[in-house]
């Protein structure tokens, strides 16, 4: 059963660091609202620090740190950060090189099994990009896969020894114990030294789906854009807000409603 945090009202209304999901999140319908991209200029100007924590692929994320108003990027689920530093960027892997290239054989291995068995299934176009974990595609490319299908593929990947979640477009299956949370408390660590538990309302979280339910429970003051509202019966603990609008025009309703009133 899902619990209900109640929202929070910090002594500051700003948080210190927003971090968000990406796809559904900040995009709707595949692109990236205008709206959206203002209110992340938004919150930059303000002084915000803003985290995309995706399950993106690392070529998407490197175009994401270079070009959009963020302070770092956590890519492939949290195996790895790409952090700015003035006009350049570093990344900070989960994993060495030796590492993920034995994953990949077991991880196409896994996917192979998982594509023969669940007829609609696809591999992700973005794969190519990707440098630590393989997605499936079920929503992006390919027709809709019925949700429950989406689910016993997921359970299925674990049975076979592998991470596994799903997220609005892809299933991303990936080996080592690197994950959204993971990441993103190493991050706020080390540039902010905060740890869970001090000051909630530091950080906000926003995300639209199961694979976010790590962040929803480790972050009190929590956001969710309304598409979440279809998963909010497998959430053990559901957003403290909940927009009106979807995708990434809910997540510039938070902004400008909510955050920084116009």
């Amino acid at each position: 059963m899902t619990s209900v945090r109640p929202n929070l009202h910090p002594d500051h209304p700003l948080p210190r660091v927003v971090l968000t999901d990406v796809d559904d999140t900040l995009t709707w319908e595949g692109r990236l609202p205008s709206a959206t991209l203002v209110a992340m200029e938004r919150l930059a100007a303000a002084g915000v620090a803003l985290v995309p924590v995706t399950g993106a692929c690392a070529g998407w994320c490197d175009q994401i740190a270079r070009t959009w108003p963020v302070a770092a990027v956590i890519g492939e689920n949290g195996a790895f950060t790409i952090e700015r530093e003035g006009r350049h960027l570093r990344y900070r892997d989960w994993q060495d090189e030796g590492t993920r290239r034995r994953h990949q054989a077991w991880l196409q291995k896994v996917a192979d099994t998982l594509l023969r068995t669940y007829v609609g299934l696809g591999l992700a176009l973005d794969n190519a990009y990707r440098r630590c974990d393989l997605a499936l595609d079920h929503a992006q490319e390919v027709p809709p896969v019925p949700a429950d299908t989406v689910r016993q593929a997921v359970i299925d990947a674990r049975a076979l020894g592998v991470q596994a979640t799903a997220s609005s477009i892809h299933i991303n299956l990936w080996l080592g114990d690197f994950s959204k949370r993971a990441a993103s408390l190493a991050w706020l660590r080390r540039h902010h030294g905060w740890t869970p538990g001090e000051q909630p309302g530091y950080v906000a979280f926003v995300g639209d789906s199961q694979n976010d339910a790590q962040m929803f429970e480790t972050f009190p003051r929590s956001v969710g854009v309304a598409n979440i509202r279809a998963h909010l019966p497998s959430l053990p603990v559901a957003p403290a807000h909940i927009t009106q609008a979807p995708g990434g025009l809910g997540f510039a309703e938070w902004v400008n409603e909510v955050l920084m009133p116009c």
